[in-house]
């Protein structure tokens, strides 16, 4: 999986190959989906919700220029499987899922495969989780219609934003960048999630 599916489309940076060997993607999707853990897709996790493709979470994670000191700030924790990732590359992962089953099974999941840096919250992820802020990264795994305000609030200085923004059909990643009081938005590649549900996206799904 990491060699065919990211390293051989230009993720480079060791430390995120590293992670992405390391963690045992099987483990976060249901039992009878094991035989497809590690092909190149999404799958379903339940509650209407996916597992994004490993070379997406390898991008995704890579356009967070991550640090080993850093915070970082996730929504839409499905499975864990993100987290866990993101949990071998800095210091602590604040994780938002708005559905409780998937948020407690995630949690669990996490806690008892050692990943100990990652606290997840239930909680509507449009908004954040101000309590920890601010973040020096935060990634969205679920498509906004755009960006919303209460994230870029929670950014710090010289932070990262990671977020596909658009509708059912046509949805790009984004990278928002603050800097010296200013945003930079960045549009990268085109890119197909789950509604992001919430006061500042969807309002109980696609328009």
């Amino acid at each position: 999986m990491v060699r065919n599916q990211i390293a051989n489309r230009g993720i480079t940076d060791e430390r995120i190959l590293d992670a992405m060997r390391e963690v045992p993607r099987h483990l976060f999707i249901p039992p009878d989906l094991y035989p497809y853990a590690y092909t190149d897709g999404p799958l379903p996790i339940g509650e209407g919700q996916t597992i994004s493709q490993p070379y997406i979470v390898a991008y995704m994670t890579w356009l967070l220029k991550l640090e080993r000191d850093d915070r970082v700030l996730e929504i839409g924790v499905g499975s864990g499987y993100q987290s866990a990732i993101l949990s071998c590359l800095v210091k602590e992962v604040v994780g938002i899922e708005r559905i409780p089953a998937l948020a407690e099974q995630a949690q669990k999941r996490l806690h008892d495969l050692g990943y100990q840096n990652v606290t997840v919250h239930v909680g509507d992820g449009t908004l954040g989780w101000g309590p920890d802020a601010p973040y020096n990264g935060i990634l969205v795994a679920a498509a906004a219609p755009y960006i919303p305000d209460p994230l870029l609030e929670q950014l710090a200085e010289d932070g990262r934003l990671v977020i596909p923004v658009g509708d059912r059909d046509n949805q790009l990643l984004e990278r928002i960048r603050r800097h010296g009081g200013s945003i930079h938005i960045e549009r990268l590649s085109p890119v197909r999630f789950v509604p992001l549900v919430g006061r500042w996206g969807f309002q109980g799904g696609w328009l």
